[in-house]
C-alpha cells in the first residue's frame, strides 16, 4: 500500500490550479467532473504520488459542507490498493467504519471507498484501486 494522493478541498479550482502550478512547478495533468459527488477535480503528479484538488459544484457536495465547516485545506489521504474489496473486508473485520458498502467509481479511473474519520483518528481515508 502506498499514498496515492492527498485530497485538498478548494473554493475556486482555477485559482487553486494556478497556486499549485506555481508551488509544484507543474501544471495539472487532468481535470475531471465527478457528478455523483458534485465535485470538479484537478490532479497534479508529484513524484510517485499525486495532489487532487476538489471544488464543489453543488451545495449538497461533501466538499461544500467540508469548506463551510473547516475551510479550505486537506480533505483526505488516499492509499492505493491492489484489491479494494479484500482491503474493505480486512478493515471491516478490524473494526473500521466504512462509508461505502461497495467500491464506487471515483476520479482518475479509480474504484474508491472511504473510511470514516471517526475510525481513523479524525482523518478521512480513501482506498483507491485502478480500474
Amino acid at each position: 500500500m502506498k499514498i496515492e494522493h492527498i485530497g485538498i478541498a478548494v473554493s475556486n479550482l482555477a485559482a487553486a490550479n494556478d497556486l499549485y502550478t506555481a508551488l509544484l512547478g507543474v501544471a495539472p495533468y487532468k481535470e475531471e467532473a465527478v457528478a455523483s459527488e458534485h465535485v470538479l477535480t484537478s490532479f497534479f503528479q508529484t513524484g510517485e504520488s499525486k495532489v487532487e484538488l476538489l471544488a464543489a459544484t453543488s451545495e449538497e457536495s461533501a466538499i461544500a459542507k467540508f469548506i463551510d465547516k473547516k475551510g479550505e485545506g486537506i480533505h483526505h489521504v488516499a492509499f492505493r490498493v491492489t484489491d479494494i474489496c479484500a482491503e474493505m473486508e480486512r478493515l471491516r473485520l478490524a473494526g473500521f467504519q466504512l462509508l461505502n458498502d461497495q467500491p464506487k467509481q471515483g476520479a482518475d479511473n479509480m474504484l474508491v471507498c472511504f473510511v470514516h474519520p471517526k475510525s481513523a483518528n479524525g482523518v478521512l481515508v480513501e482506498l483507491c484501486q485502478p480500474i
